[in-house]
C-alpha cells in the first residue's frame, strides 16, 4: 500500500462511518458532520480552544467552526465558556458529561453501513472486517500515546 492508497482508503473509511452516524432527530445543519468530527477531534488535544485557535490549528474556515460549536453545544457534546484572559473570546471544551445524543452516536453500531459498503449481509465476512478496524483503532487511535519510552 502506498500513501495515495491509504489515503483514499481514510476517505472510504470515513464515508462509511458518516453514513453509520444517525442523524434523526437533529434537524437540518448546514455544518457538514465532517466538520464537525474534526473540531471533536482538535479538542480532544486542545481543551479550552476559542474559535479562532480552533479555525487556525485544523485549517477550517471560522464560520464553519463556529457553526461545528454550535451545533455541538446543541447536542451537548461542548461547553462554552468566557477567556478568563480575555472576556471577549469564547472556549470551548468537550462537555463533562455524555449527553443522550453522544451516547446515540458512540452506540450505534457501524455493521449496516460496513455490509452496504461491502456489498455484503454475511455477518462473519462484517465481523471480520470490524475486528481488523478495531485492531487498526487500536494501534492509531488518536488518543493512543505516540511517545516511546527511552
Amino acid at each position: 500500500m502506498n500513501g495515495v492508497e491509504l489515503f483514499l482508503l481514510g476517505r472510504t473509511l470515513m464515508k462509511i462511518g458518516e453514513e453509520a452516524m444517525p442523524t434523526e432527530g437533529i434537524g437540518d445543519h448546514s455544518t457538514g458532520v465532517r466538520t464537525v468530527l474534526i473540531v471533536v477531534s482538535d479538542l480532544r488535544e486542545h481543551p479550552d480552544s476559542s474559535v479562532g485557535e480552533i479555525a487556525k490549528r485544523t485549517g477550517l474556515p471560522q464560520s464553519a467552526v463556529s457553526a461545528a460549536v454550535a451545533r455541538l453545544r446543541e447536542a451537548g457534546s461542548v461547553v462554552t465558556m468566557t477567556d478568563p484572559g480575555d472576556r471577549r473570546r469564547l472556549l470551548v471544551r468537550r462537555a463533562p458529561e455524555v449527553s443522550e445524543r453522544v451516547a446515540q452516536v458512540r452506540s450505534t453500531s457501524i455493521e449496516d453501513a460496513l455490509g452496504a459498503s461491502l456489498g455484503t449481509d454475511d455477518p462473519e465476512r462484517i465481523r471480520e472486517i470490524v475486528d481488523a478496524l478495531e485492531s487498526l483503532a487500536r494501534c492509531l487511535s488518536p488518543t493512543r500515546s505516540t511517545r516511546r519510552p527511552g
